[in-house]
Order: C-alpha cells, then sequence, then structure tokens
C-alpha cells in the first residue's frame, strides 16, 4: 500500500522548483522513468522516492524536455509516484490503453501538486501545462477532470502540450471546452504529437501511446494536414556530446509529415541508439520504428520557439 499523498509544501517533493524570473510558468509532469526496475520480481507497481532509477530518469528527462520551457517560463516539476512500465503494459494489454494505471497514486500525487502550486506559488501567473508518455497521460486528465472543476484556473493556461501521448476526436467532442491547435500560435489550446519511423506505418504497428483517432500536429511547420516539411525547417535537435555527454544543439536530418490515417507525425531522422536492453522494450512497445524517446528532442529548438509565439499570442490578447 502507498503511503499518503505527497506533501508539496515540502520542497524536496520537487524535482525542480524555480527562481521566479518570468511572467509565465510551467507546470511539466514527467515520462515513465520507472522502467527496468519495475520488472523485477515483488518490485511495486508505482514508483516510490527512494526509487533511484525514476530520480536519475527524471534529472535527465528535465534536461533533454522541459529545459525547452525554461527560457520563456520559471519551470515547475514535482516529483510523483508514477506507474511503473511493467504495471502500465499489464493495463494496457488488459484495456487497450494504460490510462487505468494512472488512477489513484499517480493522479492523487499530480493533484496535490497542482493544488499546492495554484494556492502558494502560481500567484495568478499564466502557465503552460507540460508532459511526455505518462506524464502527457495525466496532463489530459488534468486537462478533462481537474480544469473542469477549475476554471478560474484553466482561463490562464497559455498551452497544453501533450506530447507523446494521444489526444483523440473523441477527447475534444466529450470536452467541448477543450480545444487543439490549429496553427504555431494560437493559445489556450492543445499541441500534440507522437513520432514515429516509417516502418510503423509500413507495418502499420502498434504503440502504448497511440489511441484510435489520434490527432498530431507538426512541430516543425505546426500544421495538421500531411504537408510536408523538410529538415530544412527544423531549427535544432537536441544530442548529447560523445565527449562531454552533455545535451547541446546538433542536425539529425529530422524532418517531419503528420500521417493523418495513424494520427501521427513520421520522420526520417536518424534513429538515437540505444542500449540493447533499452532497444528491446522501445521496440516492444512503440514499434519497430517508433522513435517515442525524441519527441521532444528531434524538434527542440521548434519547442522552444512555438513556446514563445503562443506566449506572445497570449500577453497581446489579454491586454
Amino acid at each position: 500500500m502507498m503511503k499518503a499523498i505527497l506533501d508539496y509544501s515540502q520542497k524536496n517533493n520537487w524535482c525542480k522548483f524555480p527562481e521566479i524570473t518570468k511572467d509565465i510558468d510551467t507546470f511539466y509532469i514527467f515520462a515513465t522513468e520507472y522502467i527496468l526496475g519495475s520488472f523485477a520480481e515483488g518490485a511495486p507497481d508505482y514508483g516510490t522516492l527512494d526509487n533511484q532509477e525514476m530520480l536519475d530518469g527524471m534529472e535527465v528527462e528535465y534536461l533533454e524536455h522541459a529545459t525547452a520551457y525554461a527560457d520563456a517560463t520559471n519551470v515547475f516539476a514535482p516529483y510523483y509516484r508514477q506507474s511503473g512500465l511493467k504495471f502500465a503494459e499489464e493495463i494496457y494489454r488488459r484495456d487497450g490503453n494504460f490510462e487505468a494505471a494512472l488512477i489513484g497514486t499517480p493522479i492523487d500525487d499530480i493533484t496535490a501538486a497542482l493544488d499546492y502550486y495554484f494556492e502558494h506559488y502560481n500567484e495568478g501567473r499564466p502557465f503552460i501545462i507540460a508532459g511526455h508518455s505518462q506524464g502527457s497521460a495525466l496532463v489530459k486528465v488534468v486537462l478533462m477532470k481537474y480544469f473542469k472543476d477549475h476554471p478560474d484556473y484553466y482561463q490562464r493556461m497559455v498551452a497544453a502540450y501533450v506530447i507523446g501521448y494521444s489526444v483523440t476526436k473523441e477527447d475534444l467532442e466529450n470536452y467541448p471546452y477543450l480545444r487543439f491547435a490549429t496553427g504555431e500560435s494560437d493559445a489556450g489550446v492543445i499541441v500534440s504529437w507522437n513520432t514515429e519511423g516509417p516502418k510503423n506505418v509500413e507495418y502499420n504497428a502498434k504503440t502504448v501511446v497511440l489511441l484510435p483517432n489520434a490527432i498530431s500536429i507538426n512541430p516543425l511547420n505546426w500544421k495538421r494536414d500531411e504537408t510536408y516539411a523538410p529538415a530544412s525547417e527544423n531549427l535544432g535537435s537536441l544530442v548529447v556530446n560523445e565527449q562531454t555527454g552533455e545535451p547541446e544543439i546538433g542536425d539529425l536530418g529530422a524532418d517531419a509529415q503528420v500521417c493523418l490515417a495513424r494520427g501521427t507525425v513520421v520522420t526520417n531522422a536518424k534513429a538515437v541508439p540505444m542500449p540493447e536492453d533499452a532497444a528491446k522494450v522501445a521496440a516492444e512497445f512503440f514499434g519497430p520504428d517508433g522513435r517515442h524517446g525524441e519527441d521532444y528532442t528531434y524538434f527542440y529548438n521548434n519547442i522552444k520557439d512555438n513556446v514563445a509565439k503562443r506566449i506572445a499570442t497570449y500577453q497581446s490578447s489579454a491586454k
């Protein structure tokens, strides 16, 4: 049995707690980082805050994903006791999606973090809410449940970046106050895509993050149709320097085109090498040509640029 909901008045329950230097915040929810350890015999369904694999993974993810929001916003990133990959897989095989694995501990922790953030830290600033993978699935729950109960907060939302999980046509029909982005700078909208390579399309591969009738927007040209965006429109991918081990901007040839039939973004970018055990898990969960781990890094500078444009629109309309 998990312990009580985390106390977010304690700074050690936040992975990142910023100095307030910007007029806009980002509330970032981490992807699944409790991965290989979740398959160990007797491992709990949800990661505990002494799970080093999860904590280390969140630090890396902050650098590779959440920093895309840091130039323009104050980034708040809570720790939470997330579903392990093994448990998420079990729920996916039962239900066809893993959303039931988020009920209970993960969403309770995130709700508690949001409550404390809005009541004590936000101070009325507009905000972005963002995540990746499991984190984006939780962002969806927040959009559909939490903000339905807190419309005053929702009115200050600049955008929701639901990257690496599916937002569907049915989601928008069932929650008509939600709007999906139609271009590069509209505000108060959802921005979402799932990235994959051509072989996934060729084999019509199933992936754990792709739901029927998913919607994706192209992160290079910000179109929802199948207009191709060549790699020349990519402002820079985030790559790891082989000598220093530090992330830096580079060129991976990351182009992008929406596949309307699958609701994904297809790229011919160079695949990022992974250790054998991680590659095996990735293929099982995201298909033979899945690029789930690169949803942010392939398009890193375009995301940064897009965040600034949506903020500018929000601020202009608020005057």
